[in-house]
């Protein structure tokens, strides 16, 4: 029988310093070239409801064979006086022994992980020659966007809004120190003038961006929320645009705007270009930028798999 490994802790202050040495993006290049070869199994997300409408949680699964190890994400939205409180946690198990590895605070794991996803879409759907970069949202899941978009085009300029900012200064500065050439600009319009790639980092779960009304074809990313059908752009939008998304399979099932596009505005989802695993094998039909690419990231288990993988590589822990 294979021996047995302690099963480490980490809470979010472990989490937080232990990414410092890993390079999520590598991480999430490594995630989808697994699934690529089939050597990672992700089935999709499921959602459970509390009793008495007191919340929810989604659960994230995910193996990857190449790491021998599987687990799951549980995401838990707990209704609190009208309010939402949002945890999650992130269990890792042996392939070999069945026995857990690692349970770990997913708060950083998961902001990372979503910001490394939307970069590598950003870096192989972007056209090269990208200069103009815009991002709606100021938050956490903002933040590190720009943290990682940053770094994969000569940006001449990057601009950020939100309804936040303005009453922000403190906000503003947090900003600025990411990157020199980001402003923070007082409206939505002036943020996407002339964008060559729009970053959606909001929890809105409602449009943020008309496609439609933007100037010259750009690439759109959309990540997701715990907002039901959560969309940020409208969901008639996708019948104009070349759409992507980190894996077909599971996004059809829970992206918002795909659900209701479908339903209600002729759409099929035999209609996405490429998710991420065909865009890294070369099978997908990139865009050619004669109208607008949009990528949307639900989120999946075997990311959160990876990075709880790579944490336990890269550090110890407490046992």
């Amino acid at each position: 029988m294979p021996e047995r490994t302690p099963c480490r802790l980490l809470d979010a202050a472990d989490v937080t310093a232990a990414m410092r040495e890993i390079d999520a993006l590598d991480v999430m290049r490594g995630v989808f070239n697994a699934l690529a070869r089939g050597q990672a199994s992700q089935p999709p997300q499921t959602l459970t409801l509390f009793p008495d409408g007191s919340g929810d949680f989604i659960t994230y699964m995910g193996v990857l064979a190449q790491e021998n190890v599987f687990g799951a994400k549980l995401s838990p939205y707990i209704t609190r006086s009208g309010t939402g409180h949002v945890t999650a946690w992130t269990l890792l198990m042996s392939m070999d022994s069945g026995e857990p590895v690692l349970l770990c605070d997913s708060k950083q794991l998961t902001l990372e992980r979503t910001g490394a996803t939307t970069a590598l879409a950003v870096d192989m759907l972007a056209p090269s020659s990208a200069k103009r970069l815009a991002v709606i949202g100021s938050g956490p899941v903002a933040q590190v966007h720009i943290r990682y978009v940053a770094r994969l085009r000569a940006w001449s300029d990057i601009r950020v809004y939100s309804q936040r900012l303005a009453a922000s200064t403190a906000r503003s500065r947090e900003l600025s120190c990411i990157d020199p050439r980001l402003r923070c600009v007082a409206s939505n319009e002036l943020a996407v003038h002339d964008a060559d790639v729009i970053l959606l980092c909001t929890s809105s779960g409602t449009p943020v961006l008309d496609p439609n009304a933007l100037s010259r074809p750009a690439l759109i990313t959309s990540t997701t929320t715990n907002v039901v059908r959560a969309h940020e752009v409208p969901p008639a939008s996708l019948n104009g645009m070349d759409v992507y998304c980190d894996l077909r399979a599971t996004a059809q099932l829970a992206a918002g705007e795909m659900l209701i596009a479908a339903a209600e505005h002729g759409w099929n989802h035999s209609a996405i270009a490429g998710d991420l695993p065909e865009c890294m094998s070369g099978r997908a039909h990139m865009p050619t930028y004669g109208r607008h690419a949009y990528f949307r990231s639900i989120g999946l288990g075997i990311e959160d798999i990876a990075i709880a993988s790579a944490l336990i590589s890269n550090r110890r822990g407490p046992s």
